[in-house]
């Protein structure tokens, strides 16, 4: 499943993660931090759904409450959600 995610309060403008199971496959992210995002989304390539929401969720970036991985983690919950 390929599920696209509208970001809010960072720099970059979307996220789509690609998960088969419980299992990611791919993510990208529309603009933010190019270089540390494609190591972010490699990071998580092969990994467990749950355990990368684990990590990410909640992680800040400067005075706001939010981050592009923080984002990645909301997407990965509404792809999980939307799979059933």
């Amino acid at each position: 499943m390929i599920y696209t995610r509208k970001n809010s309060g960072t720099c970059s403008s979307s996220t789509t993660v690609e998960i088969e199971g419980d299992i990611i496959k791919n993510v990208s992210v529309e603009g933010g931090c190019n270089g540390n995002l494609k190591g972010i989304a490699k990071l998580c390539e092969g990994k467990n759904v749950d355990e990368i929401i684990g990590a990410l969720k909640g992680t800040t970036c400067g005075f706001k409450n939010t981050s592009c991985p923080d984002q990645i983690a909301l997407a990965l919950i509404e792809a999980k959600q939307k799979q059933g």
